[in-house]
């Protein structure tokens, strides 16, 4: 009796959390329209940068949006990357000297772990992921961001992963935005094909023409640069 009672709230659980998966998935892409009195509220937003271009990248982006719709910015590098958070501080600076008498809100920066180092091995790597999730979860938890931005770089991906699960289980629904990098004109990097192929980003941009007629489900933006 005890077994049976068991295996049907097991049936039930999973049923419910495959329904919950579902709704998420369908709802994933849907944009971002705060309503009533959050329409004019600032928006929390998580940044991902990266070496290789994609911070400098990053950084041009948020030049061109509304820093007083995407404040409380909490900008996050891998712990072995400096230079990018040193470039978010000074991009910070900038704003507050255009700002003059303006409040503007104190941004965050975080490092992560990374999952995997450059030369580094498969089995290591193995510890060293399960180090940079649990990371990430805990940043995930601390933060909460209502936004998060990434063009890139893998850092993301544990972020990300975390942002969809936390939509399932109901603790918060995060929106992730795309943004591919303008380096890839034919194909995707394997950061975005996860995050396109899981339907894990909510919008997902693209800045060369051809790669969106090979991924119709991303947006075609133009160069950003």
């Amino acid at each position: 009796m005890a077994l049976n009672l068991a295996i049907s709230i097991l049936v039930i659980g999973i049923a419910l959390t495959l329904i919950r998966l579902v709704y998420v998935i369908a709802r994933t892409g849907k944009p971002l329209k705060p309503t009533g009195r959050g329409a004019s509220q600032p928006i929390g937003t998580l940044i991902v940068l990266g070496s290789g271009g994609h911070t400098a990248e990053m950084l041009n982006l948020l030049g061109r949006l509304p820093k007083d719709r995407f404040s409380s910015r909490v900008y996050i590098a891998a712990a072995t990357d400096n230079m990018s958070l040193q470039k978010a501080r000074l991009f910070e600076s900038s704003l507050v000297k255009e700002a003059g008498e303006k409040v503007v809100e104190a941004s965050q920066f975080f490092q992560i772990y990374r999952s995997r180092e450059v030369g580094q091995s498969y089995l290591t790597s193995v510890w060293t992921t399960l180090i940079a999730t649990a990371h990430a979860l805990w940043l995930m938890i601390r933060i909460r961001p209502k936004v998060i931005l990434c063009n890139g770089p893998g850092t993301c991906i544990p972020l990300c992963i975390i942002a969809f699960l936390f939509k399932v289980v109901g603790i918060r629904w995060s929106y992730v935005f795309y943004i591919e990098s303008i380096a890839r004109v034919q194909r995707l990097s394997l950061s975005g094909l996860i995050l396109y192929k899981l339907h894990i980003a909510d919008q997902f941009f693209v800045q060369w023409p051809q790669l969106q007629r090979k991924y119709p489900r991303a947006h075609y933006v133009g160069c950003l640069m």
